[in-house]
């Protein structure tokens, strides 16, 4: 009881020291505490809104629904044989029923409600509490858009509909909206503990950009990315994507934007005069990060980056700006990218905005507001049409073109922090960078 406390204590700090890793016993309580938080408060309005009172979940063991991953207990690593989840929604009672149509309990939330030695078909079982329920909606899993709701195979959804009674066919429709709300909604002890998460992603760049990992002319932005890798494995963490380290220079040509994800030199040399970006997350807890930041690497003669470069990514600020400030609830992301590149651009800027939701996984549910190599909207229903929803993290992603005279070229300020919209608006999890990480730090006897 003692520890319990100690944790919730722990984790409603908002100044805990980031590096403070809890061990997998701790992280497994904390796992529990949310999911019991996120069943029994936060999914019986998500049901309300959506207009569903029951919700039917079906997985099968190592191909798991990724909803279905999201509901599991910190004990079990996959869902086992096939896994059947049933949520009832009683609005009149204000009640919720958990329930497996599984061997087992699953966890301490999710009740076991099924006898194999009395009905030894699992389905059959599972139709049988259906029709005692008689739901208004049946929710299931299927969508064309969001792909994170559309986690019921096909030999699950074939199965499903063979056995389920004629009269309940028509009530049958895709959970999209509920499984979209509950992956992209955050709680309040969840927002508590990324604030930690974004901290110690913020920490890991400003270790790896510095004179304890890099020495130019030596280093090479692979030895970097690794050195990224290996940090995470040592703190006991995770990371849902290779990190990448890019380099821009001044006897270089602007490439496309492809080739900040693929096509870019594997082993370069960092050197004096070097832009450095990366792109790095965690994940921890069952929440992602999803971080982009730049340094300067200072020549000899250099106590700080150079004016151009400063003001650079002053413009990269000046559009994440234009950004939050569009970001309203009820706004779709297609509205929110083009008033924010109308604004952007009306400034004088040469904008690109590519900004995805961020939570339980790194490219996660809810409205995607641009990407890279579709500035004109995303022609589907998560741009479209689904809005823009409060308790919800985002990754502010974005950059802009600016020409560097000095330099005679263009080059990009690429950022990405996260980003909480909540219902006092917007503000960013843990801050954002406004200034460039310098290699070497500055000391009192460098420079000339």
């Amino acid at each position: 009881m003692k520890k319990a406390v100690f944790l919730l204590v722990l984790l409603s700090c908002l100044s805990v020291n980031a590096q403070y890793i809890l061990d997998e016993r701790e992280r497994a309580t904390v796992v529990d505490e949310i999911l019991d938080d996120r069943f029994n408060n936060l999914l019986p309005d998500l049901m309300d809104a959506a207009d569903i009172d029951m919700w039917v979940v079906i997985s099968r063991e190592y191909n798991e629904d990724p909803v279905i991953r999201t509901m599991l207990p910190a004990t079990w690593l996959n869902a086992r044989r096939r896994t059947i989840l049933l949520f009832y929604r009683n609005k009149e009672k204000n009640s919720i029923e958990k329930l497996a149509v599984a061997r087992y309990n699953v966890g301490k939330n999710i009740i076991s409600a099924w006898d194999k030695e009395k009905e030894p078909d699992q389905w059959k079982r599972l139709m049988q509490l259906i029709t005692e329920r008689n739901p208004k909606k049946i929710g299931l899993n299927f969508s064309k858009d969001h792909n994170i709701a559309d986690g019921l195979d096909k030999t699950d959804y074939d199965e499903f509909m063979r056995y389920l009674p004629k009269k309940y066919s028509n009530k049958v429709v895709s959970a999209e909206q509920l499984a979209v709300r509950w992956i992209e909604t955050r709680t309040a002890r969840e927002m508590v503990i990324y604030n930690q998460l974004v901290d110690i992603t913020h920490d890991i760049i400003a270790e790896a950009f510095s004179e304890k990992v890099i020495t130019p002319g030596v280093t090479t932005t692979s030895d970097v990315e690794w050195w990224m890798r290996q940090k995470v494995t040592d703190l006991g963490l995770e990371t849902w994507f290779h990190p990448t380290v890019d380099v821009q220079r001044s006897k270089e040509e602007l490439v496309g934007h492809l080739y900040s994800f693929s096509g870019r030199p594997e082993d370069t040399v960092i050197l004096p005069g070097d832009l450095l970006h990366c792109d790095f997350g965690i994940t921890y807890l069952r929440l992602n990060t999803d971080c982009q930041e730049l340094a300067y690497v200072l020549r000899p003669e250099e106590r700080s980056a150079p004016d151009f470069l400063v003001n650079g990514l002053k413009d990269g600020n000046r559009v994440q700006d234009f950004l939050t400030s569009n970001m309203i609830k009820g706004r779709t992301g297609n509205e929110i990218l083009a008033k924010s590149l109308k604004e952007a651009k009306a400034a004088g800027l040469r904008p690109a905005i590519y900004t995805h939701p961020l939570g339980m996984y790194g490219h996660s549910a809810g409205t995607t507001i641009g990407m890279w190599d579709s500035q004109g909207g995303v022609m589907k229903d998560d741009g479209e049409n689904y809005p823009l929803n409060p308790n919800t993290v985002y990754a502010i992603e974005l950059n802009t073109t600016i020409n560097i005279p000095e330099w005679k070229r263009d080059i990009r300020i690429m950022l990405e922090e996260a980003g909480f919209y909540g219902e006092d608006g917007f503000r960013y999890v843990n801050g954002r960078q406004t200034e460039l990480l310098l290699i070497p730090r500055v000391k009192d006897h460098q420079g000339n």
